[in-house]
């Protein structure tokens, strides 16, 4: 798994607040005691002052003390104070409490309330309420003003109303670079890279951002020709830059240009580290993932949850157990508080490399786990033959109510037809949609008739394939021809073999079972046509390959 490219145009949602300290409070509360004994405190200008100032410091308790204290006295930039500390520091509903209560005590709200109103209606996600507020910032004649014309763009985008967000844009009179590359971003978001090209290309000026923000469009858009003009004719880059490039050539397939240029980078930092490792291990290049690795180890790049993913499944694939308890025991610094992602590749790894107790105990002794992290540990036990255990853990996440998806369901199926467990495995596909309105995928249907074909159901299973909405693919034609293989019934399948040999497959592991199957009756002729279509295809049936057995 690749660690998430840095965002080129960082989204204005939250802002920093100044750090918290003992000695915040101490100077701001002798400077209160200085205001109140001077009597400067009904001063609103020194007062509002000194409540934004606690606000800053995120104390919205003290504030809303200091703030008590002048209600005898109420002005307008008391309430802006207030409604700004709200705004950035919650409970957002209070800035818009009292902003409602500011005309009940005779105040009007100026250019300088709606800004704040708007961001806590952001956080709220109170389209409604924002609409409304537009409204009233037209009807004052506030929307030329940059700042509310800021929050009103702020508002629209994040609440994914881009069409709207964008006639504020074109009608605001000052716009900064900071706004252009913010538009260019949200559009590269939701994937409309012809409106982020043309914004581009109306800029009166660029910076890095700018340059990046299309740079990640053309990943979006896996235009990899247009990344490489991009890329070429930028006229500064920075690890930002060569990360994004580096993640296109990889997902477009290009490895060899990746490492390339992974190599040639003047600046790396993890998240390049990481992309270059998930693209291997993605592609199961899973030696080369491995070396990378252990060279990230020795430049002494320090690695997060991301980096340990990648090498943990490469070390699962590659049967190297040593170097994975290397990382377990060395790396993975927050010993069972370790993150879901990690936990899981390090359930999964143990359990490839045919130690499942260990994977086991790591499972139930994870503090966060996902359903995913359930469904690999289902998998696992049914991989090892430990089929009882795979159920109990099934109904063990049902009745702790966890969210099963299709992945749950595909573990599971898996289990009952490697236990043989007919009518469980009927059961739990029936309650699929009965009773989780999960609709059962082509994978489910092909775990349901290969489970009846090993037990013998062929009948059951050939009605399955016909009443099933999908048609049947070259798994489940193979699955039925073991059904008849297992039992003996000749006649059957060579009709499916028939089926088989005037299909397009590519699945070679089909066809060397119908070779057997043709030289297991005698029939020598048919069994060599079907090695023979094998290679005309250049179809070959990979060699089992054992992890478990490298393990040991």
């Amino acid at each position: 798994m690749c660690s998430p490219l840095p965002n080129p145009c960082i989204s204005n949602r939250r802002r920093k607040q100044r750090p918290k300290s003992p000695d915040h409070f101490k100077g701001l509360k002798q400077i209160h005691g200085r205001l109140l004994t001077s009597s400067l405190f009904d001063f609103p200008v020194l007062s509002s002052l000194l409540l934004r100032r606690a606000t800053e410091f995120g104390s919205m308790g003290y504030a809303e003390l200091l703030f008590s204290t002048t209600r005898c006295h109420p002005h307008v930039l008391l309430y802006n104070a207030m409604i700004r500390g709200y705004s950035y520091n919650g409970p957002h509903e209070n800035a818009i409490k009292l902003f409602g209560e500011m005309p009940h005590r005779g105040l009007m709200p100026n250019s300088f309330t709606y800004p704040y109103v708007l961001d806590a209606c952001t956080r709220l996600e109170g389209f409604g309420f924002g609409k409304t507020l537009h409204c009233r910032v037209i009807k004052k004649g506030f929307e030329l003003i940059p700042e509310i014309g800021i929050s009103l763009l702020n508002f629209y985008v994040e609440l994914d109303r881009l069409i709207d967000g964008r006639k504020i844009f074109d009608g605001l009179v000052v716009k900064s670079v900071g706004l252009w590359n913010k538009m260019i971003s949200e559009y590269v978001h939701v994937g409309d890279i012809e409106s982020a090209q043309r914004l581009f290309d109306e800029m009166p000026e660029r910076d890095l951002v700018s340059w990046n923000s299309m740079l990640s469009g053309c990943v979006r858009a896996m235009d990899v020709k247009g990344a490489r003009d991009l890329f070429r004719r930028m006229p500064a880059k920075n690890v930002v830059s060569w990360t994004v490039m580096l993640r296109i050539l990889a997902d477009s397939g290009d490895l060899g240009g990746a490492r390339r240029l992974f190599d040639k980078m003047p600046e790396r930092n993890v998240v390049s580290w990481n992309c270059m490792l998930s693209s291997y291990t993605r592609c199961g290049k899973f030696r080369q993932a491995l070396d990378l690795f252990l060279q990230m180890q020795s430049e002494r790049i320090v690695p997060d949850g991301f980096t340990l993913v990648s090498a943990l499944s490469a070390c699962a694939h590659l049967g190297e157990v040593e170097i994975a308890k290397w990382i377990h025991f060395n790396l993975v610094t927050d010993g069972l508080q370790l993150g879901a992602i990690v936990g899981t590749s390090l359930v999964e790894m143990y359990a490839k490399c045919g130690d499942i107790d260990r994977a086991f105990l790591i499972f139930i002794k994870m503090v966060r786990k996902d359903v995913f992290c359930w469904n690999v540990m289902i998998k696992a036990f049914a991989t090892h033959g430990r089929i009882n255990d795979a159920m109990k853990l099934f109904n063990l996440m049902k009745k702790e109510g966890l969210m099963l998806n299709d992945f749950t369901f595909m573990s599971i199926l898996f289990a009952c037809s490697h236990g043989g467990l007919v009518k469980e495995g009927q059961n739990i596909f029936d309650s699929m949609e009965r009773e989780f309105n999960i609709k059962p995928k082509i994978e489910h249907y092909g775990c349901l008739i290969d489970l009846l074909c090993r037990s013998g159901h062929i009948e059951e299973a050939q009605e399955v394939m016909k009443e099933m909405p999908y048609k049947p693919d070259i798994a489940m034609w193979g699955a039925l021809l073991g059904g008849y293989r297992i039992w003996d019934d000749i006649e059957s399948a060579e009709k499916v073999m028939e089926r088989i040999m005037h299909s397009e497959t590519s699945e070679g592991g089909v066809y060397a079972l119908v070779s057997n199957l043709y030289a297991a009756s005698n029939q020598w002729n048919e069994a060599v046509s079907a090695r023979e279509k094998m290679e005309e295809k250049r179809i070959w049936k990979s060699t089992g390959h054992s992890v478990v057995l490298e393990a040991q």
